[in-house]
């Protein structure tokens, strides 16, 4: 899309570059004057900044970055920590390197793929960084989903729950809700054949020092391969997720 279809967000930008490169706070006036904009849209994207803080203004009426911005720089660099200890990290787990391993966070009901270890053996899916998939049909999402309380996750679902991508997807709260409370107790998650069949999904949680999962991590098996390993590799996973943890702070309770 580009960015002629949203006029809006990128006056919004064109302001937020603006107050972030003055050395002094600007009044509406000046931004409107200084960009060529409307004074009318310039006041409307102002007034939806302040609501959300992610500008604030002063008692002469000038606009200053807001607090909000740090709310997006930590959610930055802690989720750039995250792939980086995930990288820096696995190559000390030679069971794990055998196969794909997945790096995801839980956005909204979806899951997103932030970083992958790639197996030489073909899965016949697609883990790149920045796909999404329905968060109750992965193990990184169920995992992650696992410590959240029902009704949050059905109010991420209020709209309905996602349709089945294949005949052994999980299609009702019922169902999850089973699968979440024997996640609750062994700290892995299965997708067995939810994304694509024949593929088969280990996965786990992992939580920062708030306590709060932040991401999940998964290895990918063919089907005929699962059985065998599954002991094994749900171990290490657990113990990789561990070691990610410590590094971010997170202190289990005794």
């Amino acid at each position: 899309m580009s960015t002629a279809a949203v006029p809006a967000l990128d006056k919004t930008f064109q302001i937020l570059d603006l107050i972030t490169d003055s050395s002094q706070p600007l009044t509406a006036a000046h931004i409107a004057k200084a960009l060529d904009l409307p004074r009318s849209s310039t006041h409307n994207i102002l007034q939806s900044l302040l609501a959300k803080h992610v500008i604030y203004k002063d008692s002469d009426n000038r606009f200053h970055l807001g607090s909000y911005l740090m709310y997006w720089a930590g959610k930055y660099e802690q989720q750039q920590g995250v792939i980086q200890l995930f990288k820096d990290l696995i190559v000390h787990y030679p069971i794990l390197l055998q196969h794909t391993v997945t790096l995801s966070k839980l956005d909204l009901g979806e899951v997103v793929f932030l970083a992958c270890h790639e197996s030489p053996a073909p899965l016949g899916f697609t883990f790149r960084a920045g796909v999404r998939v329905p968060a109750v049909f992965s193990a990184t999402g169920k995992a992650m989903l696992s410590t959240l309380s029902m009704d949050s996750i059905q109010s991420i679902y209020a709209s309905g729950f996602p349709k089945p991508i294949t005949p052994h997807g999980v299609d009702n709260f019922t169902d999850l809700s089973t699968e979440l409370s024997a996640i609750k107790d062994s700290r892995i998650s299965l997708d067995d054949g939810q994304l694509r069949e024949g593929m088969y999904c280990l996965g786990t949680y992992i939580r920062n020092a708030s306590g709060h999962a932040i991401a999940g991590m998964a290895v990918s098996f063919l089907q005929a391969e699962y059985e065998s390993k599954r002991a094994d590799v749900s171990t290490v996973l657990i113990e990789l997720a561990e070691q990610i943890e410590q590094r971010l702070g997170f202190k289990a309770e005794p």
